[in-house]
């Protein structure tokens, strides 16, 4: 049985999508409800051995990525590819229940628990883990991360390996957060809607850079979305719900009007309903265009009820129950 600590969540970004490419603040929590685990192929369990066999494939591709940055002298990290690379001969996979494509972080918390297995002289998880270990950690994870996307941040194998929220204040300074509960009430809640669809991550960050060369377009995420997104994560780390609904609302109108490329036309329509009605408010969760979206609400059970109508089921990610 893998103990508990080997066990890695998915992560939501609530606020930073996008704008943080362009230096706003941007806050992340870990998401229990999909996780992932290194395990063996064992023919005598319940393991979909198509899917363990795909995983084992994969992981050897990036044990290979890792080993000619490790010959060239430019892996930020010591690992034991040695270990690594036996146990991939022994069928070592990734059972993961993380969707693909979904915005959820499922190569983040990959790469976080190889780091956790295989890492020497390892940085342990911590919450009083410094400035300068989250910094090294975030430029370890970015490079391995980068097998899979051509370029990472580092944040989602960063998170995933925390378990624990972080603020990202600027490209130099992330830190480790609590979010106050005091405010919150029974019917407060943080959700996501499924599009039914994947999303891509990489052209549809191409195309928001491209939009940026255009100046007006710039302008407006310099002086409008920044500064929303800085104010929702400085009022909700503030315990200021309120507050934070208000900006929320002023986020989701921004992306409705200027990000429409990245959110499918199903969950367009019930983006401006919760304009709207206000019962809900919707916005990105991760780079959008299929996968999941995020939902905030003030009325948990209306906001069930009207999904359900609509004949979708929506996932809580944060309750106060």
């Amino acid at each position: 049985m893998q103990d508990k600590k080997d066990i890695y969540y998915s992560k939501v970004m609530l606020f930073g999508e996008y704008s943080i490419i362009m230096g706003s603040m941007g806050l992340t929590i870990p998401y229990s409800h999909f996780n992932g685990e290194l395990r063996f192929i064992n023919n005598e369990s319940y393991t979909n051995l198509n899917f363990a066999r795909h995983s084992n494939k994969q992981l050897k591709e990036l044990a290979k990525y890792i080993s000619a940055l490790k010959e060239k002298k430019e892996l930020k990290v010591q690992l034991d590819t040695k270990r690594l690379l036996s146990d991939l001969d022994e069928g070592l996979y990734f059972e993961s229940s993380i969707p693909e494509g979904y915005g959820l972080g499922s190569s983040g918390a990959l790469v976080a628990s190889l780091y956790n297995k295989y890492g020497i002289n390892k940085i342990e998880a911590h919450t009083a883990i410094s400035d300068d270990e989250l910094i090294e950690l975030k430029t370890i994870f970015a490079q391995i991360e980068s097998f899979y996307h051509g370029t990472s941040s580092g944040i989602d194998p960063l998170i995933c390996y925390l378990k624990h929220p972080i603020v990202l204040e600027n490209a130099q300074h992330i830190s480790s957060v609590g979010i106050p509960r005091r405010d919150i009430l029974n019917e407060d809640a943080i959700f996501l809607v499924d599009a039914e669809t994947t999303g891509k991550t990489a052209p549809l960050v191409k195309l928001f850079m491209d939009k940026t060369h255009d100046s007006a377009f710039k302008e407006k995420v310099d002086h409008e979305l920044t500064p929303i997104t800085n104010r929702c994560i400085q009022h909700l780390l503030k315990g200021e719900l309120d507050k934070m609904f208000d900006y929320l609302l002023k986020l989701s109108s921004f992306q409705f009007k200027h990000f429409k490329e990245m959110i499918p036309q199903n969950i367009q329509t019930f983006w401006q309903e919760g304009l709207e009605n206000q019962l809900f408010t919707l916005k990105l969760c991760g780079s959008g265009g299929g996968g999941f979206f995020l939902g905030f609400t003030r009325n948990y059970s209306q906001t069930k009820t009207y999904f359900l109508k609509q004949g979708k089921e929506i996932i809580p990610v944060y309750q106060e129950v």
